[in-house]
């Protein structure tokens, strides 16, 4: 397909195209002459991971830059995959095909600026947001020789959790709040929690089989993970109004 094809399909306005291009975080088409090139259905896929990083997931052009360049790295190890365009592993380790200095990255990405004509992105000048904690204050780096409560609720569940996933520090930094303030919260209070949150993650597995594609189901977990979690909230106090209700409605 043409450019013009390629913008209309993915939503994307035919600047931001090649700007992206310009970018290196969508490949260049396939030259037919001196002044236009053809475009496949990868760039497609392609194009809507990128949208769904920036505009769903609130990472910066830089940041998103990195993700791409080690799913490139990991494409055929679908977990991986996920594990990345969600931040559950960090995009910049130099097993990934990143050089480790992502703040060189960080400055001469966000010094860039898309041109003008183009849907700016609302969070191309934003750091990373959802997902995306450093993996020291996520527990990642030198981790502590006792375990925290966050392992060992983990061990109990029996999960398969890499030691720098961020949700680590924020089990962690949750629990001592709680206590700060007064309550008698610990690991074992969340074990219930934990065994409901394993079944929403069979539901939200099994909504990305629909495709095999694993750019495709990458751009697909980041929009469903993203914009169901604030339904899942609202769900959650519909719920507990509800349950209310019964306990000590009139």
């Amino acid at each position: 397909m043409r450019i013009s094809e390629l913008s209309r399909r993915s939503g994307v306005p035919v600047a931001t195209i090649k700007y992206y291009i310009r970018e290196g975080m969508l490949p260049p088409g396939r030259a037919t002459s001196a002044t236009q090139a053809e475009y496949g259905d990868q760039h497609v896929r392609r194009l809507r991971l990128v949208r769904a990083l920036i505009g769903v997931r609130g990472l910066s052009v830089s940041a998103t830059r990195e993700v791409l360049r080690a799913v490139s790295a990991h494409e055929s190890d679908l977990h991986e995959v996920l594990g990345l365009v969600l931040g559950g592993r960090p995009a910049t380790d130099r097993s990934c095909g990143g050089n480790g200095d992502g703040a060189a990255d960080a400055k001469a990405g966000d010094s860039a600026s898309e041109p003008t004509g183009s849907t700016p992105d609302a969070a191309d000048s934003t750091p990373e947001t959802a997902g995306s904690a450093p993996a020291d204050a996520a527990g990642g780096g030198d981790r502590a020789a006792e375990p925290t409560e966050a392992d060992t609720l983990i061990a109990e569940m029996g999960w398969r959790v890499s030691d720098g996933a961020p949700g680590r520090g924020v089990i962690d930094e949750t629990l001592d709040t709680l206590r700060s303030l007064g309550m008698d919260y610990h690991w074992r209070t969340l074990v219930p929690y934990a065994e409901l949150a394993e079944r929403v993650a069979v539901l939200d597995l099994d909504e990305l089989q629909h495709s095999t594609d694993p750019i495709e189901q990458a751009e697909r977990a980041v929009v469903l993970t993203i914009l169901l979690e604030p339904a899942l909230l609202a769900l959650r106090r519909l719920a507990q109004e509800n349950e209310s209700a019964k306990r000590n409605g009139d």
